[in-house]
């Protein structure tokens, strides 16, 4: 005897929706490429300040050499070149600039070669140790080349070879200077009105040494 055959189950509505998507794999991000700094590793770039350096203390001694050796500027003491703008006028500067400091005594002359080789130092240090840009380092080394051009004066000489002379109609300049004390100046100015970007501790302060 054969059995009835069963009804199919009924499904709920609920069972016959699809369930929820499955959510997609999100793509992997991609790293952030690092920072670079634009500024130079500290250390780096130090061979410009050398040859600045090296390169202003054999114009300085040079022409040093030239006016007081061959013209025998300090026997003659005056040439006019192209007066009264430019003029050579010999002055032995025992002080520091326009004869600040200036004395005879002996220690004297030994406390302004120690105050130009400990700012030479400390700012060839500080270049070093910072990320200073190009402009620093230049400055630097008008500094540093000029600072030991007149500390080899002193030691050679016993005073700064002052020889340059610039006056105007009608009025004569009663200073001179030299080569090293214009790469001084502009050296010191170079270092303190430099971009603040190429290092936080510029403006610490860059004396100028004579």
């Amino acid at each position: 005897m054969a059995s009835e055959p069963k009804a199919p189950r009924k499904t709920s509505a609920a069972a016959e929706r699809p369930g929820p998507a499955a959510p997609k794999p999100k793509a992997p991000r991609k790293p952030r490429a690092p920072k670079v700094d634009p500024r130079p590793a500290p250390g780096a770039g130090m061979a410009l300040t050398a040859k600045v350096a090296a390169g202003i203390l054999l114009l300085d001694q040079a022409l040093k050499y030239l006016v007081v050796h061959i013209l025998n500027l300090d026997r003659i003491h005056a040439i006019d070149v192209i007066p009264p703008w430019l003029n050579l006028r010999m002055a032995w500067n025992q002080g520091m600039n326009f004869g600040l400091l200036a004395s005879e005594q002996n220690l004297t002359r030994w406390v302004l070669i120690a105050v130009a080789v400990a700012v030479c130092i400390w700012v060839w240090v500080w270049l070093a140790r910072s990320r200073a840009g190009v402009l620093a380092r230049v400055s630097g080394g008008l500094l540093i080349g000029g600072a030991i051009g007149n500390v080899i004066d002193r030691l050679v000489y016993g005073a700064v070879a002052d020889f340059l002379n610039m006056s105007l109609p009608g009025w004569q300049n009663p200073y001179s200077f030299n080569v090293a004390d214009i790469a001084i100046f502009a050296g010191a100015i170079g270092l303190v009105l430099m971009p603040s970007g190429d290092d936080d501790n510029t403006r610490d302060g860059a004396g100028k040494a004579r």
